[in-house]
């Protein structure tokens, strides 16, 4: 029987509908004359999972969560575009309670890490900071389909997870725009809601010491530069330690704690974060994780697709 078929020999309208979001997101950007080829290559990975045999579409389904993301992600671009207003924006209140529970003295003087890096940097650190920040997104899709292979319960915390923590973060860029260090560094406490986003004076560097755009270009498809708190970045590692702490040893356990402890430090050198924001995206990783594991423990409230799943 042909996969996309009911056991009756009719077409099963989940199998058809499956991949339908990413190839009318794929189509939409078309007729704009503005498709990528990430949109295109989703959409072609949709329909040959979800069109291909039983076990393609059950790996579908099980990160579809996370490809949902992607599009939610693309997405943003139509919701902070032109909106917002500049007297919501945190910058110099923000940095002064940095100050106020992380300062650091540095020159008879208190200041903030970001500060503190952004003064005394470090090529060698500017690179060994880049690997997490360049790899992260390959490193959690990956990390995604290792736990596909070890335990569904497990793997769909993590998904599930994956989106609900970004989506809570989106949701706080809008009730809280906050500007990065960078910003502050660059222009102070003026609000210019027309400034590019950026990947700060660190990863430029990196870029240069390269020959290549590579985080340059990463930026620039940022659509939000007000969107430092909570730091993603620090969330992905903390919910892939949470979710995988059971299936590794004590090597694996230590690698997935530094990969965390790893990425922390780099949010902060980065000049992309400051600890306030690091310290809010571990929270919401816990809270989302902690949230899950009540939810997925119950078989009836899991979605359908992830019911499936566990058949």
């Amino acid at each position: 029987m042909r996969p996309w078929l009911s056991p009756r020999g009719r077409w099963s309208h989940t199998t058809i509908l499956a991949p339908a979001p990413f190839v009318l997101w794929a189509i939409f950007f078309a007729l704009r004359g503005q498709l990528r080829w990430e949109q295109l290559a989703m959409a072609l990975a949709a329909v040959g999972l979800a069109y291909g045999s039983a076990q393609t579409r059950r790996f579908y389904f099980a990160m579809l969560p996370m490809g949902i993301l992607g599009l939610v992600y693309d997405g943003m671009r139509f919701v902070h575009r032109g909106s917002g207003s500049a007297a919501n924006v945190h910058v110099c209140d923000l940095r002064d309670l940095e100050l106020r529970y992380f300062g650091v003295a540095s020159g008879g003087r208190v200041i903030t890490w970001p500060d503190y890096f952004y003064e005394n940097p470090s090529l060698a650190l500017d690179v060994f900071c880049a690997v997490p920040y360049g790899t992260f997104l390959f490193v959690s899709i990956g990390y995604g389909i290792f736990l596909y292979f070890r335990g569904v319960e497990s793997q769909q915390r993590f998904a599930w997870g994956f989106l609900l923590v970004n989506l809570l973060g989106f949701l706080t860029y809008r009730l809280y725009p906050a500007a990065p260090p960078w910003y502050f560094h660059e222009h102070g406490c003026v609000v210019d809601l027309a400034v590019p986003a950026s990947q700060g004076t660190h990863l430029a560097r990196v870029d240069e010491l390269l020959g290549v755009g590579y985080f340059a270009g990463m930026y620039a498809r940022s659509s939000n530069v007000f969107g430092a708190m909570p730091s993603l970045h620090v969330a992905y590692p903390l919910l892939m330690l949470v979710e995988g702490w059971k299936h590794h040893g004590k090597l694996g356990k230590a690698a997935l704690a530094g990969f965390y402890a790893w990425m922390c430090f780099s949010a902060v050198y980065l000049d992309h974060h400051w600890v306030l924001d690091v310290v809010a995206g571990s929270f919401y990783a816990l809270v989302v994780a902690l949230g899950l594991r009540k939810l997925i423990a119950n078989k009836s409230a899991l979605p359908v697709a992830a019911r499936k799943l566990r058949t």
